[in-house]
């Protein structure tokens, strides 16, 4: 018998939306919140690119076995946010956030550097700078509460985009001269610049729900889970320079790791 070829290379039909959402009725989440959740993760992988056409609100409650309410809550806030468009008979079309980012974490660099890398072009904002002493910084340096750290809170942007909102330390032992420096680019090139390079960091990342002032300086009219990226950098001697805490926009931004055996 001839194999069928015709049907061995066709594609694979995509999933139906409805078969893509799993709702839950096991947790105190909304179900508006988990389908507004989960429309946001397929809409950010690319599962649904700009331009697809979702449901109408009745058909997909009806798939769905939920009330129309629920999903015109859901659309309503997914339109608030730009991620849907109305377009009367149309329905509501996917807008889409563009191409999700996917920096790798194989080598320190700053956020300038990442951006350069996928093709955005990167900016900030300052909003805070100042010579501070905090007793609970300090601990976290080891130095004496006494220590002189320069705080700065900015606002770093792709493309004129806000991606994240960075509160940093760095230690004034190691770089006094820093709080007279430009820094409205990379602050990891200035360290360079003033003879204390950078060479190791120790980071974790972590799920967490922004305030809302950082909703305000996202654009989002509902909390969105985001990431929390903590950071401590480390000089050639071992000594540490920085610490930073970074909330970067959990619809936009997807960390990527390779592994090896």
């Amino acid at each position: 018998m001839q194999p069928d070829t015709d049907r061995a290379t066709a594609p694979a039909a995509r999933p139906s939306l409805p078969n893509l959402i799993a709702l839950r009725d096991d947790t105190a989440k909304p179900l508006y919140q988990q389908l507004e959740d989960q429309l946001t993760h397929l809409i950010g992988e690319g599962v649904l690119p700009a331009g697809t056409t979702l449901p109408a609100e009745r058909q997909l409650a009806e798939k769905l076995k939920i009330s129309r309410a629920t999903v015109q809550r859901c659309y309503n806030i997914l339109r608030q946010r730009k991620l849907l468009s109305a377009h009367g008979r149309l329905g509501s079309i996917v807008q889409g956030l563009g191409s999700r980012l996917h920096p790798g974490m194989d080598r320190l660099k700053g956020f300038t550097e990442e951006m350069y890398e996928l093709g955005r072009v990167p900016s900030s904002r300052i909003m805070e700078r100042s010579v501070v002493s905090d007793r609970s910084i300090a601990s976290i340096f080891g130095l004496s509460s006494h220590a002189l750290f320069l705080k700065l809170v900015r606002i770093r942007s792709g493309d004129d985009v806000p991606m994240s909102r960075e509160v940093a330390w760095y230690n004034l032992q190691v770089v006094p001269d820093l709080p007279q420096a430009d820094l409205t680019q990379s602050v990891y090139a200035v360290l360079q610049t003033l003879g204390a390079p950078l060479a190791f960091c120790e980071q974790t990342i972590e799920a967490a729900a922004p305030t809302q002032e950082e909703c305000a300086v996202f654009g989002f009219e509902q909390p969105v889970p985001c990431l929390l990226i903590k950071r401590r950098s480390y000089g050639r001697d071992g000594g540490m320079v920085e610490y930073v805490e970074g909330l970067f926009r959990g619809d936009a931004y997807t960390y990527k790791l390779s592994l090896r055996a």
